[in-house]
């Protein structure tokens, strides 16, 4: 609450605009910061002001002390700050507003669902600049409460909203209300879906034409959405688990490929993971496996992926694979969370064992140490570790005991077996 005063702005915009030229031109000297108390009075602030402040005041102070019911008696006067012809920031108050009824409606007790559908209709349309925001916001509301088929109506009226250059100027949020009406059609299809498979007169699903019509009404949107720059990970998998169910597997792989590393995209570790699961429930060979969990230890080095990958490379026969599977160990091992994992531990010790086939594997194993000498034995090897281990977990202090001359050759450690 304490972002309302932002939110309300400066008194000014209370105020008549015929103030005296000498205050205009004292305003355009000073080059400091006014900051104007929400509550303040001045000589030129009228009693309705005063009693629309004070009817806020009482507002915030029920928020912050969750006092809901009383909050809601506030907020039914509080409206009428709308009415007021000298306000110069209507629209500020009417986000204010929105969003302070809205937060009551959340936490009363006694809210039902035909007082949001009140407010919101009033919200919506007592001003064009947050029509589609609360829209959208209303159907997350209906979404939560099960109500899909009420919550993509109102999307789909807010789809064809039309208000001049106020619409042209909202273009990336109509797109947003696109994405989510099509992202209800999926939650449609999937409510279809699950009904007909428990229906023994559909024997193929693929055929069923009530299906079919919400996959290409979801479909259309979704492709669309997905040429716009942004995270978009539900819709991804929802596009992506329709073409899977109606086996356009070249269509899913060019989806992911195109959202993992298209430039239109920002770097996204989820978008290598997706793609990494669609090729192994597909049964891809290895090397494309290895190829986005490589993308994806790039970019999140301590990810649960990283074991798996470090096991795939641990069994192949390229020296090179050896050594690449040790430095993703280690740097797994940078983390504290894998810390205390055995199966890590193993999987390091493995690891090291095959690499000591090789000639130079102590020059290998130098060299991803290199960096971590003066830290790794603090993070892993005190004697306090190697008494924590014993007590907890003995079968991990014996693995990593058996590591230790071979990790920090040159350093007494005090952890021992």
């Amino acid at each position: 609450m304490d972002d309302l005063q932002n939110d309300l702005g400066p008194l000014d915009d209370l105020e008549d605009d015929n103030y005296s030229s000498e205050d205009n031109s004292s305003k355009e000297k000073s080059n400091l910061h006014v900051v104007y108390p929400m509550l303040a009075e001045t000589s030129r602030e009228t009693g309705f002001h005063r009693s629309t402040r004070a009817c806020l005041e009482q507002i915030r102070e029920a928020l912050l002390h969750h006092r809901w019911q009383a909050a809601a008696e506030f907020m039914a006067c509080y409206p009428q700050i709308l009415e007021d012809p000298t306000i110069g920031a209507s629209q500020q108050y009417k986000e204010v507003i929105w969003r302070m009824s809205a937060e009551i409606l959340h936490n009363h007790p006694k809210s039902k669902m035909e007082d949001y559908n009140n407010i919101y209709e009033r919200m919506k349309h007592s001003g064009v600049r947050h029509f589609l925001m609360i829209s959208l916001e209303h159907s997350f509301h209906l979404m939560h409460h099960g109500h899909i088929e009420e919550a993509k109506h109102q999307l789909s009226v807010a789809e064809s909203w039309r208000y001049g250059k106020e619409s042209a100027a909202q273009f990336q949020k109509t797109k947003l209300i696109h994405a989510y009406r099509s992202l209800l059609d999926y939650i449609i299809w999937c409510d279809k879906k699950f009904t007909y498979s428990n229906n023994t007169e559909y024997y193929d699903l693929r055929d069923n034409q009530d299906m079919q019509n919400y996959f290409r009404q979801a479909s259309v949107n979704l492709k669309e959405i997905l040429k716009q720059p942004g995270v978009w990970d539900p819709f991804i998998l929802s596009y992506v688990e329709m073409l899977e169910f109606y086996e356009d597997h070249e269509e899913a792989l060019n989806v992911l490929n195109d959202y993992a590393y298209s430039d239109t995209h920002p770097r996204n570790p989820n978008a290598h993971v997706y793609l990494y699961q669609y090729l192994k429930r597909h049964g891809a060979s290895e090397r494309p496996l290895m190829k986005e969990l490589k993308s994806l230890h790039l970019l999140v080095p301590s990810h649960e992926l990283m074991p798996e990958y470090s096991a795939l490379l641990l069994q192949s026969d390229e020296e090179t694979d050896i050594q690449r599977a040790l430095g993703v160990v280690l740097d797994l091992l940078d983390f504290a969370c894998w810390r205390s994992n055995l199966d890590v531990w193993k999987l390091l010790k493995a690891i090291i064992q095959k690499l000591q086939l090789q000639e130079d594997w102590r020059n290998s194993v130098a060299e991803k140490m290199a960096a971590r000498k003066d830290w790794w034995p603090a993070l892993h090897f005190t004697r306090f570790h190697a008494s924590k281990d014993a007590e907890e977990n003995p079968e991990l202090k014996g693995v990593k005991a058996s590591l230790t001359k071979i990790l920090c050759p040159d350093i007494t450690l005090k952890y021992t077996a």
